[in-house]
């Protein structure tokens, strides 16, 4: 029988060897395809929450601004406008706990119920969070879009005045730089307006106002989050339950509700369609903005916040064709700076903190460690 030739090992050997080579390249290949497709998908994740946070934020403004005081509705009735707002936040909170219970593998939401208690705790809390959001609608209702920005642009500048009073924290030199450039531009944006013939004094009032409760609301929320176990949606349930009712007899004190019975559009549905909308915006608004820090960072979201606040001022501008100076788009300019580089110079100041500590405890670890083995030495 004919034998076949035995075939050089040596060969066999650079064979298995090419083989292996072309497997772990193709294995290489896959596994930078895969990085590359998780990294589009998370890219794309990113770019629909921050378009989602710009598109809400940008159409809440422009939407409660015509409730508020546009020429078709008339409506002077703000508190009762927040009021309602409010309302749809708690109705929302109670249909996304039902909907978690239908369908608890696609919606999660925490337990809801009225507890007295924890209301009475979440109450001193409600109260700044009734004057934050009623400031910021009155803000806007006396003021144009245009100057919303630079009109609420001092909560910065309160942060650091009250992380000072009630936490005796001071503030670095770069981070007061920072908020005097704020400072600048308010005042600048407060004498462009009044140049133009369009300042509403109390309009600004209302701003400044908004921005102090605005950095009251988030000392007191930091305070306030134990109550409700930390969960975010639960405060937010019970912070609109209790604004709901201290709401009431501030719209019977106003007189609003006199308003309200003879209001031409009360039974429109297009009125009513416009005012469930921007409560649903303002619920929504809550939700991106959490969304927006996840999938970011902090620092991501304050400066997505501010390029939203310029690509707003502009809208407004080109939507209500106003004509501004140079002076005022600089006031603008001041504000949205000074606020980005008091942005990153506190997250510049937190990092290296944060380096600090973990440096400071890996020295006590070692010298614990030392410690240690001094003491078994002794014994030795």
């Amino acid at each position: 029988m004919h034998r076949m030739p035995r075939g050089n090992s040596s060969g066999a050997y650079k064979y298995s060897r090419v083989a292996q080579s072309g497997y772990n390249f193709g294995l290489t290949s896959m596994e930078t395809a895969v990085q590359q497709e998780s990294m589009w998908r998370k890219s794309l994740k990113i770019a629909l929450v921050v378009t989602s946070y710009w598109c809400i934020s940008i159409t809440l403004v422009f939407l409660n601004k015509f409730l508020l005081s546009g020429e078709e509705l008339k409506l002077e009735a703000p508190l009762f406008i927040t009021f309602y707002q409010c309302l749809v936040s708690v109705l929302l909170c109670l249909l996304l706990r039902l909907l978690s219970r239908v369908a608890p593998g696609v919606i999660s939401f925490p337990p809801v119920h009225l507890d007295k208690k924890i209301s009475r705790e979440v109450l001193p809390l409600s109260v700044v969070f009734v004057g934050m959001i009623t400031f910021n609608n009155l803000c806007l209702k006396y003021v144009g879009v245009a100057f919303y920005t630079v009109g609420r642009s001092l909560t910065t500048v309160f942060n650091v005045v009250l992380t000072y009073v009630v936490l005796k924290q001071t503030t670095s030199i770069n981070a007061i730089a920072c908020c005097l450039v704020i400072i600048t531009g308010f005042v600048l944006g407060v004498d462009q307006e009044g140049a133009a013939g369009t300042l509403s004094v109390i309009g600004v009032i209302f701003g400044v106002s908004a921005s102090l409760f605005v950095c009251l609301n988030s000392i007191l929320t930091k305070k306030t989050l134990p109550c409700v176990d930390n969960n975010v949606w639960r405060l937010t349930y019970y912070n609109n339950v209790n604004a709901v009712f201290l709401f009431i007899p501030l719209i019977l004190i106003f007189g609003e509700s006199s308003v309200l019975i003879n209001f031409s559009h009360l039974t429109s549905p297009k009125f009513w369609s416009l005012m469930t909308i921007s409560g649903v915006f303002g619920f929504a608004i809550g939700y991106v903005t959490g969304l927006q820090i996840k999938v970011t960072s902090p620092l991501t979201h304050n400066i997505s916040g501010t390029a939203k606040a310029c690509a707003q001022t502009v809208l407004a501008v080109m939507y209500y064709q106003d004509v501004k100076t140079a002076l005022w788009w600089l006031s603008n300019a001041l504000v949205l700076g000074g606020s980005a580089a008091y942005t990153k110079v506190r997250h510049s100041e937190m990092q290296q903190q944060h380096q600090e500590s973990k440096k400071a405890l890996q020295e006590m670890k070692i010298e614990d460690g030392k410690g240690t083995q001094n003491g078994q030495i002794d014994k030795v």
